[in-house]
C-alpha cells in the first residue's frame, strides 16, 4: 500500500478557528478532516500521517513549516493539502507544500483551489491544483476529483489533459497524435465559431484586462483626496452587518475629529486578527495621517468620509462593480484621488 501524507490547517484540522491561527505545526498519525472523506476513494494509498498548522504560523514561518513536513522520514508516495478553497493564507500554504515536497524530492502533490484565490497563479506550474468551488460546501464535489487524481498518480497511469482531470494547466505542452491535421480542425473550428456553434479551442490564451492608469496630480497642495480600504473597518457594532469576507456590498460612513477613534470603529475582516486594527483602527486606515498631512497644507482636502468594504475572498466581478459605484460616488463629490488600503 502506498504512502500518503496530508496536509491541513487548524479549522479542517478540527482544533479551532482564527483564535488557532498561530498554532505550530504537529503531526497527527493517520487521517484528519477532509482525509477521512477520501481515503475509501483512494484504494492504492493510505494517509500515514497528517500535519496541522495554524495559517498565521504558516505564513510567518515557511521555512520552519516545511522543515516540520519531515518528508525524508515519512517517505510518502504522495502528498495532498487541502483543499484550500478561496482561502487566500491557506492556499498559499498546502501550495507552499506541495511545491516543496515536488521539487524537492520529486513527490507528486496535489492541492485544491477556487480559480479566483491568489495562489493558482503562483503554484499551477509546481504542482497538480484541482479547481474546486468557493467555498467548503463544494468540499464534496472537490474530495471525488484530488482522489480520483490521486489514484492515478499512485498506480502510475498516463493522465489526461488537465481539463479532464480537473486541474489547471501547469504550462506544459504535450504532443497528441490526432485523426486530421492542423490545417482541418483549424477550419472546421473557423466555421463552427462562424455558424456560431459550439467549439473548443486548442491553445488558449491569457487575456488580462488592461487598466489605463489616471494621469498624476499637478498639485497635490490644492487636491481632493479620499480614503478607501478593504481592510474592514466599520463603526462600532457592525450596524450594517458589513460581511467579514465575499463581500456584496460597501458603505460610506462619515469621520467624525481627527482620527478614527477606539471603542468608536473595528475591524470585522476575516482572515486576520482584528486586536491592533481595533486597538487603533487607523492602522488600517490610516485617516489620522491624511489629516495632518492637510493641516500641513501637503494636500488641500480631505474628504470627511470613510468608505469601506472587506477584501477577503470578494469576487473580481463584484470588487469591479465596488470600485465602479465608489468612483462615481467620489466623482460627484469633487474628489480627485482616492488613497485604498487594505489588511
Amino acid at each position: 500500500m502506498k504512502k500518503i501524507l496530508f496536509y491541513t490547517n487548524q479549522f479542517f484540522g478540527q482544533i479551532g478557528g482564527e483564535e488557532f491561527a498561530y498554532q505550530e505545526p504537529f503531526f497527527k498519525e493517520g487521517k484528519v478532516g477532509p482525509s477521512n472523506a477520501m481515503a475509501p476513494q483512494i484504494k492504492d494509498g493510505e494517509f500515514v500521517r497528517s500535519i496541522i498548522c495554524g495559517d498565521n504560523y504558516f505564513a510567518e514561518n515557511i521555512e520552519k513549516s516545511l522543515e516540520f513536513t519531515q518528508v525524508e522520514e515519512v517517505k510518502p508516495d504522495l502528498v495532498i493539502a487541502g483543499p484550500a478553497f478561496n482561502a487566500g493564507r491557506f492556499g498559499i500554504a498546502c501550495s507552499e507544500v506541495c511545491k516543496f515536497v515536488q521539487q524537492t524530492y520529486g513527490i507528486p502533490a496535489i492541492t485544491g483551489l477556487y480559480w479566483e484565490n491568489p495562489a493558482v497563479e503562483m503554484y499551477k506550474q509546481y504542482c497538480y491544483i484541482i479547481e474546486t468551488d468557493k467555498s467548503a460546501a463544494g468540499i464534496r464535489k472537490a474530495i471525488p476529483l484530488i482522489a480520483s487524481l490521486a489514484g492515478k498518480l499512485l498506480r502510475g497511469e498516463k493522465l489526461g489533459t488537465p481539463k479532464q482531470e480537473h486541474y489547471y494547466p501547469k504550462g506544459q505542452r504535450v504532443n497528441v497524435f490526432h485523426e486530421k491535421d492542423g490545417a482541418t480542425r483549424a477550419v472546421e473550428m473557423l466555421l463552427h465559431k462562424l455558424k456560431g456553434e459550439p467549439y473548443e479551442t486548442e491553445l488558449e490564451i491569457s487575456v488580462y484586462e488592461k487598466v489605463t492608469p489616471a494621469p498624476p496630480l499637478k498639485d497635490l497642495s490644492t487636491a481632493r483626496i479620499a480614503l478607501c480600504t478593504t481592510g474592514g473597518i466599520v463603526p462600532m457594532g457592525n450596524p450594517d452587518h458589513m460581511y467579514a469576507a465575499t463581500a456584496k456590498f460597501w458603505k460610506k460612513y462619515p469621520v467624525e475629529g481627527d482620527c478614527l477613534e477606539q471603542g468608536k470603529w473595528e475591524s470585522v475582516h476575516a482572515g486576520y486578527d482584528p486586536v491592533y486594527a481595533n486597538e487603533s483602527p487607523d492602522r488600517v486606515a490610516p485617516y489620522k495621517t491624511l489629516k495632518q498631512l492637510e493641516k500641513e497644507g501637503y494636500i488641500g482636502y480631505l474628504y470627511p468620509y470613510l468608505l469601506t468594504t472587506t477584501g477577503n475572498s470578494t469576487s473580481v466581478a463584484d470588487a469591479t462593480k465596488f470600485g465602479q459605484e465608489i468612483a462615481e460616488d467620489l466623482l460627484k463629490a469633487g474628489i480627485q484621488a482616492a488613497i485604498l488600503t487594505s489588511t
